[in-house]
């Protein structure tokens, strides 16, 4: 899987946020905001591809958490980008 090419970080006063524009000129724009885990991890594996395996590597690298707690963080992580349409597969 990879992040959409589509998927770009804003800065809108102060928080992070991606704006997910609608299609066929509908008016669908969505914004989702991230918190700061997710905005380093959108970092990390954007214009790559990607397993969840990566994510929890990359969770456990940096946080104090252990693998089973990381990989199921990582699997909910991916399952919100997918459920906003963030992933291209």
């Amino acid at each position: 899987m990879k992040i959409d090419s589509k998927v770009k970080v804003r800065d809108i006063a102060g928080e992070k946020v991606v704006i997910m524009q609608g299609h066929l000129g509908a008016d669908l724009t969505r914004i989702v905001q991230l918190n700061g885990s997710s905005q380093w991890l959108l970092e990390q594996l954007s214009g790559r591809e990607f397993e969840v395996a990566d994510v929890v590597a990359l969770l456990t690298s940096r946080y104090d958490v252990d693998e089973q707690t990381a990989t199921a963080d990582a699997e909910k992580w991916v399952e919100q980008l997918r459920e906003q349409q963030m992933i291209a597969e």
